[in-house]
């Protein structure tokens, strides 16, 4: 089946950002959220993002003009006209359950589901439906637009032909798919969140302050940002349930989550959405 209607779940930072390059690649998008506010907030980032891109020329106008085009809906009346489906719900799995569940309902049989998830197991998530060789994971990283990788998640039932499919949808949106089998954390936060947990714990303890943790990462193993910092981007509460799922499913306390992290999380202090985390923005 020919891809050209791509409807995605979420309004969120994720979601936004998907839903920003799926249209500049040349597809038609809707992007529902059941919180108004949420998709004002999207539509707003998503305008000031094509602006800078546009800018820097890195987009042309008539990509500016196609993600325009984004259509803003708060339910899912209009999911049975999609091709292709990309959740980017908040990581809660009961409400990921519940939202595949009525996505296997509302769309057309021959209809893709696929998740953003960066953690929780695509086999889990396609049992909700009765399409489990249509699930898949499309794991985008953030910022969307500018981030190439797309880790690609079989679940155990998941089909060769939904795979090479969300391989090839994966590419039309200029991204670099990588495939993983469904594991806890796949392959990138079973490597990247014990890290950054690692660097919270540091922290913890006293061995130096936020600023140095990120500088000695940045300076001395050459990432582009420090540890700390990017947990501020990607929301400390993620990087928790992250960690809180690698450490239940693996069984290996080695996956503890840090308990500074555990009570910021408490605090409220998730990063950059909230305005504060291990630095205040």
């Amino acid at each position: 089946m020919e891809i050209k209607h791509i409807f995605v779940v979420g309004a969120g930072t994720m979601g936004s950002g998907i839903s920003q390059t799926a249209a500049v690649s040349g597809y038609e998008v809707t992007m529902m959220d059941v919180v108004p506010e949420q998709l004002e907030r999207a539509r707003t980032t998503i305008t000031k993002s094509l602006e800078k891109l546009a800018s820097k020329g890195i987009i042309d106008q008539q990509q500016v003009d196609a993600a325009a085009q984004i259509a803003y809906v708060d339910s899912f009346a209009t999911v049975e006209q999609a091709d292709y489906v990309i959740e980017a719900a908040t990581e809660n799995p009961e409400l990921k359950l519940k939202i595949y569940a009525e996505l296997d309902r509302l769309t057309r049989p021959e209809v893709i589901l696929a998740s953003n998830t960066s953690s929780i197991s695509l086999t889990k998530i396609a049992a909700a439906t009765g399409r489990a060789d249509k699930v898949i994971g499309m794991h985008f990283f953030n910022p969307v637009p500018l981030m190439r990788l797309v880790e690609i998640i079989r679940g155990l039932a998941t089909s060769d032909q939904t795979t090479a499919t969300a391989v090839e949808l994966a590419r039309k949106m200029g991204k670099e798919p990588v495939e993983a089998n469904d594991s806890p954390g796949f392959i990138s936060n079973r490597i990247l969140c014990p890290m950054i947990n690692e660097a919270i714990f540091v922290l913890q303890e006293g061995i130096g302050t936020a600023e140095a943790i990120d500088a000695v990462m940045k300076l001395g193993m050459n990432h582009p940002m420090g540890p700390l910092a990017l947990c501020d981007l990607i929301g400390l509460d993620v990087v928790l349930f992250v960690m809180d799922v690698l450490q239940r499913d693996l069984g290996d306390d080695k996956y503890r989550p840090a308990p500074l992290l555990r009570k910021m999380v408490d605090a409220g202090y998730l990063g950059r959405k909230t305005g504060k985390g291990f630095y205040a923005y």
